[in-house]
């Protein structure tokens, strides 16, 4: 914390007035506001002075070439400390939730801020390019056979060991090997980005600002479109998809020559990878972890391998075939008799996933609900009364950080910030202990109904976090029924 005030007075010749923690974002590393009168920054605390010196060498060289990338104002003698223009709190995956939320219904707004980033992103790939010495990118200078190769084999242990489906592995390696060679066919010396999406997008007064870069390296163009275009949150459909690629080349025809035909081609073997390459994270950080987030990913990132495989013909015939067994699945059963279940009614609206062990035995249902105080606490229409109500407002309040306003408890921002603080854990660990002692008992005594709900402020956040894990817990441990409620979302799951 002294290094950054440091590096503050040295910038600007006076001590911050104030220093604000920000939200954790998943990596090594730890950001700062710092406020004064000659302006705010964002102070940076990263452990990898390899991946420090990327960034802020990546960043000078972008800044000079007028770039959209955030200055680099002060670094430490240890390179463990820097400081960086402030971009504000508002980013492009927060002004695109609407449509996010509605499933891919994008209104004009937000199509036309998703047609101005990947308009920049050309100048970045050619421009940033320029001059650059991949060297210095970590922790590796390009994309090569080899990474590829793993992304790969990740997707077939990781993921495809898990669905169960029976398969062939010297033929899917050789189809895998003949893929990674034509993604590595004709590669040019272009800026890849490797981590292009709306989370690393900043807007300042309406304008994209980018950020988080420090994983780029040497590499292919069409990997970062797929990666933006693709990515299965989004549920972008495939015309507001073709309308963006075209966004794209024009921007890139104006600074660099492009075969369209020759592009499309490779960009469709490209989308092909990145679905297999998150398939296989998923499936570990899913699957294997059981992490929420990433099992509720599953089933639109295989609706995205359904729709290309259904639109495009690839000449890879036996990983084509494991792929389509795999579309086709209604659900994964693990070792352990849980069901992730990857198509569900209409009725599920958020999200395609449920996880599920009921085998028809006992007659209690469970029924949980997340509200807001402001609106009253959940009515019992069951006429039996009773179950438990938990106020989460002693937690953390993500609400109170702009960048998590628009989301809820069931997005994997919000998730990530709960998880890391660590509060809500410990609140959630004694409601367990106590709901499967009453869960037990009433299973018992052939009761037929038990209600929990978990309130906070806004209903939105903490409580609506606590409820959907109560529920997938008590679901997942005894098999019972569980009627899952959102109220303030509109959002109802049916656990059977």
């Amino acid at each position: 914390m002294e290094t950054l005030k440091q590096l503050y007075k040295d910038w600007c010749g006076e001590e911050p007035t104030n220093i604000e923690k920000l939200p954790g974002s998943g990596s090594n590393r730890v950001y700062y506001r710092l406020y004064g009168s000659a302006g705010n920054v964002i102070g940076v605390e990263g452990t990898s002075v390899d991946e420090n010196r990327t960034f802020i060498y990546l960043a000078q060289h972008f800044g000079m070439k007028n770039l959209p990338v955030p200055e680099v104002y002060g670094v430490s003698d240890d390179e463990i400390h820097y400081i960086q223009e402030d971009l504000g709190n508002v980013s492009l995956f927060d002004e695109i939730s609407q449509g996010r939320s509605k499933g891919g219904e994008y209104n004009a707004a937000e199509v036309a801020l998703l047609r101005r980033t990947i308009a920049c992103l050309p100048s970045l790939q050619i421009t940033g390019a320029e001059g650059l010495d991949f060297d210095r990118c970590y922790p590796l200078p390009a994309m090569g056979r080899a990474s590829i190769q793993f992304d790969l084999n990740y997707f077939k242990y990781d993921f495809l060991k898990f669905t169960g489906i029976d398969f062939h592995e010297l033929k899917l390696e050789m189809d895998m090997h003949a893929l990674a060679d034509d993604l590595m066919a004709d590669t040019e010396d272009t800026f890849l980005y490797r981590d292009f999406q709306a989370r690393n997008v900043m807007l300042v007064n309406g304008e994209p600002r980018f950020i988080d870069f420090q994983g780029g390296r040497r590499g292919p163009l069409q990997y970062d479109v797929a990666s933006f275009l693709w990515q299965a949150s989004a549920k972008y459909p495939q015309a507001l998809r073709e309308e963006l690629i075209d966004v794209y080349l024009q921007a890139l025809q104006k600074i660099h020559p492009v075969d369209e035909e020759k592009f499309r081609h490779k960009l469709n073997l490209f989308v092909l990878f990145r679905l297999l390459q998150v398939l296989g994270a998923y499936g570990f950080r899913g699957l294997f972890e059981r992490k929420k987030h990433f099992l509720e990913s599953i089933a639109p990132a295989l609706r995205n391998v359904e729709a290309l495989l259904d639109a495009h013909q690839f000449e890879y015939p036996y990983l084509v075939k494991v792929l389509k067994k795999v579309c086709a699945l209604d659900e994964i059963k693990l070792a352990d008799g849980t069901r992730i279940i990857l198509k569900q009614a209409p009725t599920m609206n958020h999200g395609e996933m449920s996880v599920s062990k009921y085998d028809g035995k006992g007659p209690l249902k469970v029924r949980v609900f997340s509200f807001s105080y402001k609106k009253g606490i959940p009515q019992d229409e069951s006429g039996n009364g009773g179950g438990y109500v938990f106020d989460c407002r002693s937690t953390h309040n993500p609400g109170r950080y702009d960048q998590y306003k628009p989301l809820t408890g069931l997005d994997k921002p919000v998730i990530d910030f709960l998880e890391q603080d660590g509060e809500i854990l410990v609140f959630l660990e004694s409601i367990y202990k106590l709901a499967d002692a009453h869960v037990e008992r009433y299973m018992k005594r052939g009761f037929t109904d038990l209600m929990f709900s978990f309130g906070c402020t806004g209903g939105r956040h903490r409580s609506v976090y606590s409820a959907q894990h109560l529920a997938e817990h008590l679901h997942a441990k005894y098999g019972i029924e569980v009627e899952l409620e959102h109220r303030e979302q509109g959002i109802k799951q049916h656990l059977v």
